[in-house]
């Protein structure tokens, strides 16, 4: 049977699971070349929803795990920077992380290698072990997505996601970062989560469905995270921009505020992503503000929104931020899926045809 988009999208309910049941596929060797190395620092690279992905694992180093960590574009860092500017960590202490669906993305191998000529460890993540990254990898994990044939990745992204929120927590409990009670019960919230992503995609589902004429006669799409998820907002950003077509822009969410709102008009949709962070209060005034702008302000969340309504989108399954942005991307991903079928366009078809940004598979 031919693959979809929505497809791809509603397996997430039976992928996420499987993901989490095998993870010492993917987490054992991850940990083991963070402790065997001695590595005080890991830089993420990716492009497109893998460099989303880096965001969130930069964040979720740094915050759970308690190690150096950021996210880079590939090609910006291999001219324009340095694994380390200050000098005080060796490059051997240092792992540069690939992370690759297909395994084939030019500026991610092409920054792999760097580090390996360079002297820095390096690892990928990957859906194929036999890939073109996996050359300049000193360890090769696997992205337990499955084939995933359909132009936009959609359950790529929250595989991808689930897979280095495991390596942090591992890593954290390694470090001491993590006790034995926490871990455990940072384990049992995700393995919840993923068990009831049903609940998610159908609650997801039905919100596009009530506020799709709004959103699809929009003429412009803004969307705004913050903290964790800033993201999230890039990939939301991204889906939406690669299938529904309509111009959609991301902002960090204190930062839409300087400029940007001066064009807001009634015919925009605002997008506003929300975890219980220490910017979730500053959301709720945003809210309020921009809605005597434009009737099309939603919020996207899992905490309580004060007078939600059908505009909101609340989960029914709560968990903390940390395990959050499973969850936040899957409207967006009907917003751009569904929306783009429901506009006839075929998001099956990739309608660019020069293959500028990946390798061909049969090289």
């Amino acid at each position: 049977m031919e693959q979809t988009v929505l497809g791809n999208i509603m397996s997430q309910a039976e992928v996420l699971p499987q993901v989490f049941a095998n993870r010492a596929v993917f987490v054992e060797p991850f940990a083991r070349e963070i402790r065997e190395h001695g590595i005080e620092k890991i830089i993420f690279f990716g492009s497109g929803t893998s460099y989303n992905v880096s965001q969130i694992a930069a964040y979720y180093m740094k915050h759970i795990a308690g190690i150096t960590a950021e996210a880079q574009y590939p090609t910006v860092f291999k001219h324009y920077e340095r694994p380390d500017w200050t000098g005080s960590i060796p490059n051997e202490k240092i792992l540069f992380v690939g992370i690759s669906q297909s395994g084939t993305s030019v500026s991610t191998c092409e920054v792999m290698e760097y580090g390996k000529q360079i002297g820095c460890r390096t690892l990928a993540i990957t859906g194929d072990l036999e890939s073109r990254i996996t050359q300049f990898c000193d360890v090769v994990t696997h992205l337990l997505v499955g084939p995933e044939l359909t132009p936009p990745e959609t359950k790529g992204y929250t595989v991808s996601v689930l897979s280095v929120y495991l390596w942090a927590l591992e890593v954290a409990r390694d470090r001491g970062e993590l006790d034995a009670a926490d871990y455990d019960a940072a384990l049992a919230e995700v393995e919840a989560l993923v068990n009831d992503f049903d609940q998610v995609l159908a609650e997801g589902k039905a919100w596009y469905e009530r506020n799709k004429g709004s959103i699809l006669q929009s003429d412009r799409l803004f969307i705004l995270g913050y903290g964790i998820d800033y993201g999230s907002m890039l990939e939301a950003m991204l889906k939406v921009g690669e299938m529904l077509r309509i111009p959609t822009i991301g902002y960090e969410l204190e930062e839409f505020s300087h400029g940007p709102t001066m064009g807001l008009r009634p015919n925009q949709t605002v997008f506003m992503i929300g975890s219980d962070e220490a910017e979730y209060e500053r959301m709720l005034v945003f809210r309020d503000a921009y809605k005597k702008y434009t009737p099309r302000v939603h919020v996207v969340s899992m905490c309580d929104v004060p007078d939600a309504d059908e505009r909101d989108l609340v989960f029914s399954h709560r968990v903390g931020k940390y395990a959050a942005p499973l969850a936040y991307t899957v409207p967006f991903q009907f917003i751009a899926a569904q929306g783009a079928k429901d506009i006839f366009i075929d998001t099956g078809v990739n309608p660019f045809q020069e293959p500028l940004a990946h390798y061909d598979d049969e090289e």
